[in-house]
Formats: C-alpha cells, sequence, structure tokens
C-alpha cells in the first residue's frame, strides 16, 4: 500500500509475546501524545493515563488481570482511565467512546514505532476495576477502561483481513 496511514491501520495486530527490551520514555510519551490527539464529544477530553513501567507494578497487575497475563513479559503498559466528571454533561455520556478513540490512537502509535501492544479491557469487571484501581491508587472518580501492555514485539505478528464485504450496506440497509 502506498499510504502510511492506511498501512499502519491495516497492518497493526495484537502483540501478546515480547522481548525483555525496555520501552524508552520518548517513545512512550509519543504514543501518549497520540491518543490524546484522539477526538472527543465537544473536546472535552475525559481521558487520563498511568503509565507503568516498574517491574514489580505490571507483575501485581498480571496477577490480578485474568485476561493481562503478558504483562509479565511486557516493559510497560499504559492503563486508559475515563474521567467521567470532568464536566456537568458530555464526560458522563460519552466517555466511554472517547477513552475508546484514545485507545485506538494509541495501538497505532505503538504499532507505527515498531512496538507491539494488545487491549485487555478492565471495564465494566468491578472486580478489575477495584484491582487496576487498588493497584495503581487511582481515585474512585476516575474509571480504567483498559490495560494497554506494550514491548518489542518477540515475533512478528500475524495479521488477519477483517474486511467482510457483507458487514456494509450502501445508501439503505
Amino acid at each position: 500500500m502506498e499510504n502510511k496511514a492506511l498501512d499502519n491501520i491495516l497492518t497493526r495486530c495484537s502483540v501478546r509475546v515480547f522481548r525483555a527490551d525496555v520501552v524508552s520514555r520518548e517513545d512512550l510519551t509519543k504514543i501518549l501524545m497520540a491518543g490524546m490527539a484522539a477526538p472527543s464529544a465537544v473536546n472535552i477530553q475525559p481521558w487520563a493515563f498511568v503509565v507503568v513501567t516498574k517491574r514489580d507494578t505490571l507483575d501485581e497487575l498480571c496477577a490480578r488481570l485474568p485476561y493481562a497475563k503478558m504483562l509479565d513479559k511486557a516493559t510497560a503498559a499504559i492503563v486508559v482511565c475515563g474521567v467521567p466528571d470532568k464536566d456537568q454533561r458530555y464526560s458522563r455520556d460519552y466517555w466511554v467512546m472517547d477513552c475508546c478513540a484514545a485507545t485506538e490512537n494509541i495501538l497505532l502509535a505503538v504499532h507505527a514505532l515498531g512496538l507491539g501492544a494488545v487491549w485487555t479491557a478492565v471495564y465494566p469487571e468491578q472486580d478489575r476495576v477495584e484491582s487496576v484501581r487498588a493497584i495503581l491508587n487511582i481515585p474512585k472518580n476516575i474509571v480504567p477502561l483498559n490495560v494497554i501492555p506494550i514491548g518489542v514485539p518477540k515475533n512478528k505478528g500475524h495479521v488477519t483481513d477483517k474486511f467482510k464485504q457483507e458487514n456494509i450496506h450502501w445508501e439503505t440497509w
């Protein structure tokens, strides 16, 4: 493909196996900038991010989150959190969608930098929400949406063609 942005989107895949190489603070900052460039309702940006690079914290998250076992090899993680009370109206209704847009930008930025990542859900599972809150000292009014393990991929990921013509309706259903 000749378009770098489309190529990045179409070749991104979930990475669950990492090498021991450390993800640099510079790369993590670029990734966070991409996350914050996401669209949000009325530009409220009802998100906050917790960056985790300490091995003991990554291991504790790994132990407490049933679908985030790849954290045992990841050298970083970003926890995308919603701030439902950031304003009086929009953040309460749209924080999940806004944080999902930020998450996708993060995943695309990770891939563009030659790193790997995978989206692991926290919200709406209350036990996971409470575990992440406790481990990271997240206030009660902030909701951890997901944990994104990040690292240098151990292997080249498998890209799946997800395009399905039967999911498209032109003009009407």
